[in-house]
């Protein structure tokens, strides 16, 4: 049992020990990953305020751009800081490795040092000859040669020890140096994010400044915004309204014709069921006739008639049964196999939607929240807003029919596709490329972004509604 209990303890131990180098090395692989994803949307973030200072005043973009970058870099060094745990992780191992493996290397050469103190005094091949041939028999001969040959083995292996373990010694030794090196340049660049983070802060703080300076003209921007939104919002819930009727007029006509094809079919049953059984009473009056006649003429000749079983009556047909109701979604948008296929379709890509844009980042994100300047006001966001390029296509973001191609003035063009009982809407667009009806693939151009001369850059506002219901685009569309 005292031999079968390491076996058993080794057996738990190994799987564990590689499984947590495994960890180790995955947690590396994604510090690695996330950090070229922050660097790629610094600099991101850095064009973005390179575009946006060209205006001729500070503007809410470079505030945005600002906080992003402050944002982005504070991650960045987070993520260095566990870079430099990792590393510091790795010289303390290495440390241990060095001493284990000079404690091993000086052990070997004591070791050794004994083995050639005892070759020496016995250096004489006359007394190694002794020790063979003084054996008693033969057999013993050869057993203290084998141990002779056996022990310059073992001294030979020991030398290759020692130089093996003087080997990896010196390579753990070169890895604690550049683990080392390392920590120092990681070090280095933590201390410059710092120093960079502290210039944006300033800059930030010099910006949010001079915007509160113009707080009335903000606030009046903020009103002029919410009043164009709240008419978009108007257009929208207008026009799924009307697809709304007009799928319940639709359903309605479909279920009036389907009952009117049902009743035509049981009258024309009935009149069926009734020509039969007319019928059958004029054949059973007929042979009535011919019964009676043939009586007459056997009463006559003094013949009994012979007895002709009486026809069976006809049967009646039975009373239809009720016609079940056809299956169908209880949302009238998804009342054909169509646009319920659609909806299924559209809801099975939830998070995986392309962006409407190439190129962008997201600017003003759903729902209610803080104003960048005065956070004491709160401004409602119907959709999410996309800074892109100048003039740059906007795409459909599924597959779907335009219900609607609107000019609303503060707002440019609106382009409204449906998918089912899901809706997709394309606001601040500065031309358009489809019309109403025309139906759309997933990252067709439907049209080209507004500008915005302050910002200096391109913008799009993605909305996406089921139903009446608005929804997260963030939550849809597929991150970068």
């Amino acid at each position: 049992m005292k031999k079968i209990i390491p076996f058993i303890l080794m057996m738990w131990l190994v799987p564990a020990m590689l499984a947590a180098q495994s960890n180790g090395q995955q947690s590396r692989e994604e510090l690695e990953r996330r950090k070229k994803e922050l660097q790629k949307e610094i600099e991101e973030a850095n064009q973005q305020l390179k575009e946006t200072k060209k205006s001729t005043k500070e503007s809410l973009g470079q505030l945005r751009a600002l906080r992003d970058k402050i944002t982005l870099r504070s991650r960045l060094i987070n993520n260095i800081n566990e870079e430099i745990n990792f590393i510091n992780g790795d010289i303390n191992t290495a440390a241990r490795d060095v001493k284990t493996l000079q404690k091993d290397l000086d052990t070997l050469k004591a070791q050794y040092a004994q083995l050639v103190i005892y070759a020496y005094k016995n250096r004489s091949s006359y007394d190694m000859l002794n020790f063979v041939f003084s054996a008693q028999n033969f057999n013993d001969a050869v057993k203290r040669f084998q141990y002779l040959k056996q022990y310059r083995e073992y001294r030979r292996r020991q030398a290759d020890n020692i130089v093996s373990t003087q080997d990896q010694l010196n390579r753990k030794i070169q890895n604690l140096e550049n683990q080392r090196v390392k920590r120092s340049e990681t070090l280095k660049t933590e201390q410059d994010e710092r120093a960079t983070l502290e210039t944006d802060k300033k800059e930030k703080d010099e910006v949010l400044a001079k915007l509160k300076g113009r707080e009335k003209e903000l606030v009046t921007d903020i009103n002029q915004r919410n009043k164009d939104a709240q008419k978009v919002q108007a257009a929208i819930r207008a026009v799924i309204r009307r697809e709304i009727e007009e799928a319940r007029r639709k359903a309605i006509e479909e279920e009036a014709a389907r009952r009117k094809a049902a009743e035509e079919k049981r009258r024309r049953e009935e009149e069926a069921r009734k020509a039969a059984l007319a019928a059958a009473a004029e054949k059973a009056r007929a042979a009535a006739a011919a019964a009676a006649n043939n009586n007459n003429n056997n009463a006559a000749n003094n013949t009994p008639a012979p007895v002709k079983p009486a026809p069976e009556p006809v049967k009646p047909a039975p009373a239809p049964e009720p016609e079940k109701p056809v299956t169908r979604s209880e949302n009238v948008l998804e009342a054909t196999p169509e646009a319920l296929a659609l909806s299924e379709s559209f809801e099975a890509n939830r998070g995986k939607l392309p962006w409407p844009v190439d190129a962008g980042n997201i600017i003003e994100h759903f729902g209610i929240h803080q104003h960048a300047v005065m956070e004491h006001i709160q401004v409602p966001s119907d959709g999410i807003v996309i800074a892109t390029n100048k003039g740059g296509a906007v795409k459909s973001i599924f597959d779907g029919e335009v219900k609607s191609v609107v000019v609303m003035p503060g707002s440019g063009y609106v382009i409204i596709i449906r998918h089912g009982q899901y809706f997709t809407t394309y606001v601040r667009l500065q031309t358009t490329r489809v019309k109403k009806g025309d139906n759309v693939k997933t990252g067709q151009v439907i049209g080209t972004a507004s500008v915005n001369d302050i910002e200096n850059t391109g913008e799009v506002e993605l909305q996406i509604w089921k139903g009446v219901t608005k929804q997260n685009p963030e939550q849809w569309i597929r991150r970068r």
